[in-house]
């Protein structure tokens, strides 16, 4: 079931959108205003994302462009009544996918939809994304925004198994058995002194720490 994040301040509307999207099969998550969404976006990473422009606090456009600053490559489809070629322009500049003016018919938004859904879904699986995180299997290239990291060949396995399973807790026989494999007889405090060195490399610029540890339990990339 695809998660669809819907970010309108027009009550009706947002109600509207909810309605017919799970009747449509979706599961749906509603925000009503710019900074909300944005938050809702980074917690729960939909499939897609339906974006007002006018929205009281951070307008659409704003949101788009931040969340595609953080790396987020999430499909945006903006909703607006601006309807003029500098506005269409501009979304899309800003990083939105597509662009629907209201009023709209509700089986042109669902088209359009689908089409977004089905191109996200046949993208490169050897491309991994979290924030501004990515990672490229055939390559094994590793970039925090543009700047390149260069990893060991076990910091690598280490951060692709983390960002192959997202705000997902991971627990610390889980990565041994992943990275170092069943039979490691090493120091079992090895995952902490590996963590430690992609921290230090992910967040030589000051960026924020995405690698959390769970208490007990092991570690989890999230935000």
């Amino acid at each position: 079931m695809s998660k669809i994040l819907v970010v309108e301040d027009e009550q009706k509307l947002a109600k509207f959108l909810e309605l017919e999207l799970q009747y449509e099969g979706y599961e749906v998550a509603i925000a009503p205003d710019g900074k909300e969404g944005l938050k809702v976006a980074q917690k729960i990473n939909p499939d897609l994302i339906l974006l007002d422009w006018m929205l009281p606090q951070m307008s659409g456009f704003d949101v788009c462009r931040q969340l595609r600053s953080l790396g987020c490559m999430i499909p945006i489809i903006l909703l607006t009544a601006r309807d003029e070629i500098n506005d269409r322009v501009a979304g899309l500049d800003a990083g939105a996918d597509d662009y629907i003016v209201k009023p709209f018919g509700i089986e042109e938004l669902l088209s359009r939809l689908r089409v977004h859904l089905r191109k996200s879904n046949e993208e490169d699986p050897d491309e991994l994304h979290f924030l501004d995180l990515s990672l490229n299997r055939r390559t094994r290239e590793v970039k925090r925004g543009d700047r390149i990291i260069d990893l060991t060949a076990t910091e690598y396995d280490l951060m692709e198994y983390l960002i192959s399973h997202p705000r997902q807790v991971l627990t610390r026989d889980q990565i041994l058995e992943k990275v170092w494999g069943y039979d490691f007889g090493g120091d079992s405090n090895i995952i902490e002194v590996y963590v430690r060195y992609l921290r230090l490399k992910l967040e030589s610029n000051k960026e924020k720490r995405i690698i959390q540890t769970v208490r007990g339990v092991g570690y989890v990339l999230k935000d």
